[in-house]
């Protein structure tokens, strides 16, 4: 059993955070990675900018105002240049970062990071090739993000649901272009179809102020176009996300340069829906190509395949068993036994 101390300085959460609304990606990898290592029998502090000390599911929350400590086994930083240099005690040290890593090349970042030295944990193969080779580090690890097990548990079969597509991340990752897609190359061929949008402010917690114009445009966008068929809902807390994706017939997601993981996806995927995105960032890691959906090298291609799985029923039949049996694999679980790792690290 080991002391672990997990550090955030972003936006306000918590263990709580997941069940009373939605959250973003880093926030709820933060709350999985913890839940999963008090789990596994570690002592598990995470200091956010919460509210209030809470404890929920054997992770003890506390307001990182109140300070940091100067020791534990393994003390993981998360994402911000202000805390990896945080608990100077620790045994074992660790950056745990969630977008392209092109920003720890600022001095900010370089300096405690070469002082340092920690681990630092990327997400995927993708998300790696963004950190150069000559750049500081105390050794680098790939860890996926795991998926929460309600999202793993279900391998019921479905039969093929009506003719909706999906989109349940961050507007500004393409959706717009997603948007101008289906007015123009899908609502013509197949007007019964429809494009269900739960997106909005409301995941980020405040985080997105600077973003809030963009995001207001692309959302003002999709409530323009509900005579073509689409459906702008807010965003929805993970678990009540769940019907919405089983009901929907795939998951239309084009992505971005800065996405280097896409839980949205994942979490699509695990639970059996088809998904046609473009090669775009961490986006072919999510989706086996022409097995669980499609991985579509332009335009006119995505909208062919999107179509494709609208109204095909074999071929939505066939890769939603494939996306069932082979991509809800991997959890929150897996994914604390390889940090666990880092406990032995000299």
């Amino acid at each position: 059993m080991a002391q672990i101390l997990i550090t955030d300085d972003g936006v306000s959460f918590d263990g709580t955070s997941p069940d009373t609304g939605p959250l973003g990606g880093a926030e709820a990898a933060v709350v999985g990675l913890a839940e999963a290592l008090a789990a596994r029998g570690h002592v598990v502090t995470a200091l956010t900018r919460c509210s209030a000390p809470v404890t929920v599911r054997g992770v003890h929350w506390q307001p990182i105002a109140g300070g940091i400590p100067d020791g534990a086994d393994l003390y993981i930083a998360n994402r911000s240049h202000h805390l990896i240099a945080a608990c100077p005690q620790a045994k074992r040290r660790m950056f745990w970062i969630h977008n392209p890593a092109g920003y720890l090349l600022k001095p900010r970042y370089l300096w405690p990071l070469w002082r340092t030295k920690p681990v630092i944990v990327f997400s995927g193969v993708y998300h790696a090739s963004t950190y150069p080779a000559w750049a500081p580090s105390g050794g680098r690890k790939i860890v996926p993000y795991g998926l929460p097990e309600v999202f793993r548990a279900d391998k019921t079969e479905r039969p093929p649901p009506a003719p909706v597509a999906v989109f349940t991340s961050n507007p500004l990752r393409g959706l717009e272009a997603l948007l101008d897609l289906w007015a123009t190359r899908i609502h013509p061929v197949m007007p019964e179809a429809r494009f269900l949008i739960h997106a909005g402010l409301g995941t980020y917690r405040g985080g997105a102020d600077r973003h809030r114009v963009a995001i207001e445009a692309a959302l003002a966008k999709a409530d323009s176009l509900a005579d073509k068929g689409v459906i702008r809902r807010d965003p929805l807390p993970r678990a009540e996300l769940i019907p919405v994706l089983k009901a929907a017939r795939l998951m239309f997601y084009a992505g971005d340069v800065g996405e280097t993981f896409c839980l949205a996806v994942a979490e699509a995927q695990a639970l059996g829906l088809p998904a046609v995105v473009r090669p775009i960032g961490s986006l072919a890691e999510r989706v086996r190509d022409g097995q669980t959906g499609f991985v579509a090298q332009d335009d006119t291609a995505m909208a062919a395949r999107a179509l494709d799985l609208l109204r095909d029923d074999a071929l939505w039949s066939a890769q939603h068993r494939a996306a069932l049996a082979d991509q809800g694999n991997w959890g929150w679980d897996q994914a604390a036994a390889e940090i666990e790792t880092l406990l032995g690290h000299g």
